[in-house]
């Protein structure tokens, strides 16, 4: 990372990611009114263990989004304010490895997000039959 506009670069990636977790939080809001259809039709108790189980799955998501969004967000505004004055720019190996350890730490959450995701929907159209 030796110019602005790689630190422009790494800005706009944070913004991506964070436009995307924006994106999960909707996606979780819809997933409990699913929850909530579900809760109303069925009355198995296995059905009910999995519907228990997916709102301690959506829970724990979405505390995992807001504590990446806060992360991100810190990372990019210092980006943003670091590209409009070069001379504030310090600690480039430090930028890099905020940046790589937020990109492993999206990753891992974005792996985890989408099998729960697939999982979930399986689960909605059996239920919802």
């Amino acid at each position: 990372m030796n110019t602005t506009s790689s630190i422009m670069g790494l800005h706009l990636r944070y913004r991506l990611w964070i436009a995307e977790l924006n994106q999960d939080i909707t996606v979780l809001r819809i997933f409990d009114d699913y929850l909530k259809e579900i809760e109303n039709k069925k009355v198995e108790p296995e059905v009910k263990s999995e519907v228990e189980k997916y709102k301690v799955h959506f829970t724990s998501l979405r505390k995992e989004i807001d504590e990446l969004r806060h992360i991100m967000h810190l990372h990019k505004m210092q980006l943003a304010a670091e590209s409009k004055d070069p001379a504030q720019i310090n600690n480039e190996k430090s930028k890099s490895e905020d940046y790589n350890e937020s990109e492993k730490h999206y990753q891992i959450f974005r792996k985890l997000f989408d099998q729960i995701k697939e999982d979930f929907i399986k689960f909605e159209e059996q239920s919802l039959q």
